[in-house]
Parts: C-alpha cells; sequence; structure tokens
C-alpha cells in the first residue's frame, strides 16, 4: 500500500503564518504537523509516500527531504492550481500506479493513528474506505448518509444544508477503482474536482464504499483555537522526563515541574518552566515563567517573558512581556513590552509587536 499526503491549498485560516510558511509545517508539540501525518502512516507498515505541494514546494522538501530520516521515501507531486481533491489524486495517478492507498490530508492530526481504520479497509477491501466523525456542524465539510450496514449511500461537499452529522475527516482508503471515478467527474460549482464527487461514481456503479467512524480524537488544524487544542493534547501525552537527560543547561536559580523536554543548546537562566511544554534547540530562556502547554521554537529568545498554553516559532524573540496566552507568535518575530495591547496574539513571522506589560 502507497499513501499520498495533500499539502498544497493556500491555508487562508492560518492566516498571517500562512502567507509564508505552508500550514503543514507549524509545529504541535514540537513537531510539524505534517511529520505527525507521515509518523503515523509510517506505524502501518507504509514506506512509498507521495506528497502533493503547490506554492510552499520547496520549503517542505527542504523540511522532510527525501524521507529517509523518517523511514520513508518520499515523492513530491506538483500541483500548480488547487483544483480540488479528486485532481490530487488525478496528478498521482503514475505514482500511485496500481496500488491501494490511503489519502491523508497534511493538516489532520490523529493522535490515536490509523490502525484501526486500516484494519477496516484491509477486512473487506472495499473500493473506498471513509473515515467520518459526527460534529456539531457538518456544513464545513464533505458529509456522508449511511445505510445501516456500514455503507456510503450518498455523499456531499459542504451541503448547505446537511443530510446527518458525519463529517468526512480526511483520511481515505481507496483501491485503484477510484482513478476511473475520478476520470468520470466533471468540475463541481466551486470549479473543483470533488473527491466526494468521484466516491459518489463507485456508490453509483455498484462499488461497494464503506464508513468508519472514528472515535479517538481527530484535529483539522487548519484553524488557530484547533492548532492550539491539539498542541494541548499531544502535550498532555509526553512522557515523564528521565532523572540525568535534561539535553540543555539549567541554572541553579531556574526549576523545571512535571514533563519538560529540552533539545540540545537550550540554556535556561533564572526561570521557571511547568509542563508539558517543549524548547527547541539553541533556546535561551532568561528570568521568565513558562506555563503548561507551551511549545518554543528553535533559536529563540526569550527574557523577562511570561508565556503559557502558546506557540512560539523558530527564532522569535519575547522581550519584557508576560501573560502571553492562548498565541501563536511566528518565526523571527519580536513581541517586546509598550503601554498599550493586548496577550491573545497571532504574531506572523518577522513582524514586531508591541504589547503591554502583564
Amino acid at each position: 500500500m502507497k499513501a499520498l499526503v495533500l499539502s498544497g491549498g493556500a491555508g487562508t485560516r492560518l492566516r498571517p503564518f500562512s502567507y509564508s510558511m505552508p500550514k503543514q509545517l507549524i509545529p504541535v508539540a514540537g513537531k510539524p504537523v505534517l511529520v505527525h501525518a507521515v509518523e503515523n502512516l509510517h506505524a502501518l507498515g507504509i514506506t512509498e509516500i507521495g506528497i502533493v505541494v503547490g506554492g510552499h514546494a520547496a520549503e517542505i522538501a527542504a523540511a522532510l527531504g527525501d524521507g529517509s530520516r523518517l523511514g520513508v521515501r518520499i515523492s513530491y507531486i506538483r500541483q500548480d492550481v488547487p483544483h480540488g481533491l479528486a485532481d490530487c489524486v488525478r496528478l498521482a495517478r503514475d505514482f500511485l500506479a496500481d496500488d491501494d492507498f490511503v489519502m491523508y490530508l497534511g493538516d489532520n492530526v490523529l493522535p490515536g493513528g490509523l490502525a484501526e481504520l486500516a484494519e477496516g479497509f484491509l477486512a473487506r477491501r472495499p473500493a473506498a474506505h471513509v473515515a467520518v466523525k459526527k460534529v456539531g456542524d457538518p456544513s464545513s465539510f464533505g458529509v456522508v448518509q449511511v445505510d445501516g450496514e456500514g455503507r456510503a449511500v450518498r455523499l456531499w461537499e459542504k451541503p448547505a444544508h446537511p443530510v446527518g452529522d458525519l463529517a468526512i475527516m480526511g483520511v481515505y482508503f481507496f483501491t485503484p477503482a477510484v482513478h476511473e471515478a475520478v476520470a468520470a467527474i466533471r468540475p463541481s460549482a466551486r470549479g473543483e474536482l470533488e473527491i466526494t464527487d468521484a466516491i459518489q461514481v463507485l456508490v453509483s456503479t455498484g462499488h461497494e464504499v464503506r464508513v468508519h467512524e472514528h472515535h479517538g480524537q481527530w484535529w483539522d488544524t487548519g484553524k488557530l483555537e484547533d492548532l492550539l487544542e491539539c498542541n494541548r493534547a499531544l502535550l498532555d501525552i509526553l512522557p515523564p522526563p528521565v532523572a540525568g537527560a535534561v539535553a540543555g543547561a539549567v541554572d541553579d536559580h531556574s526549576e523545571l515541574v512535571g514533563p519538560v523536554v529540552l533539545g540540545p543548546g537550550v540554556r535556561i537562566v533564572r526561570s521557571r518552566i511547568v509542563g508539558p511544554a517543549v524548547i527547541g534547540g539553541g533556546s535561551e530562556v532568561v528570568d521568565s515563567a513558562l506555563g503548561p502547554y507551551t511549545v518554543i521554537g528553535e533559536e529563540c529568545r526569550l527574557s523577562g517573558a511570561g508565556v503559557e498554553d502558546s506557540i512560539v516559532l523558530d527564532r522569535a524573540r519575547i522581550r519584557q512581556v508576560r501573560g502571553i496566552r492562548q498565541s501563536v507568535i511566528g518565526r523571527a518575530a519580536l513581541v517586546i513590552s509598550s503601554p498599550r495591547g493586548g496577550h491573545r496574539l497571532a504574531v506572523g513571522d518577522h513582524t514586531t509587536v508591541e504589547v503591554a506589560a502583564a
């Protein structure tokens, strides 16, 4: 079995960050979202992965390389203009050949992995095996109607008036039968080749399409609030620290409480860090207090800072600002104190922001 990971798209819901970096490379629990996806696929024994990339192709390729660091082989498939999920399958036709494959949206995170979904597909090998989850408002997702035996009856893409509450998550298992279905569809009213339309062709032509309701955790990290919630959940399952295994340098006037992961070259000076928390390699934290659910990227500089429940990306600097909560600070951003501002921040890359000291 192969895998097709979709990592194109503009990421409009994650602006300002997605202006300058692909949303799939924003880190949760100290690791890019896309790496979480590749690790889930590798855990299934999949080693051949095609990644569909768009305008940020070079940055994604620089982050993942050929995949060998993650135990897989990665092929990059270019989609110059986002024309829908089924268009990604069309573009990947040569890579996929006649193999079964799993298609995985690259901004999805499933902490429990894909084993149960894969087992359901392998047990019956339907033409398509679609993961769904009950949500409060399915109108922003694909929606599927299911019969009493777990078979798909009808599918819609982002319906204004959904029938039922089963949202399509963005994890699909397919046999090669899907290629003929993709070739049979035409662009929707949105101008895209919808994967829901291709799956509907499979249903209408008598192929078996099974639906698996997922009861575990799942995040579509396309929005900041979901990104932070996912970060909290993944940090909650950090292993406890191992005695004597702290990679960074912590002075005698500092305190680490709970699970705190320090990267190589980290310096902690006169600071208190309450885990779960991750601090990336080469970062420096001085006269600061970091609360739970905080992730600091690599080569960051924090002085007189107070941060919790937040993600701070590589090379960011925070000076004399406390009370920062539920925030995302972009790469090489500078946050400094000032008589004005607030502390729930979304600061883009290479941006200077002045906020009031708490």
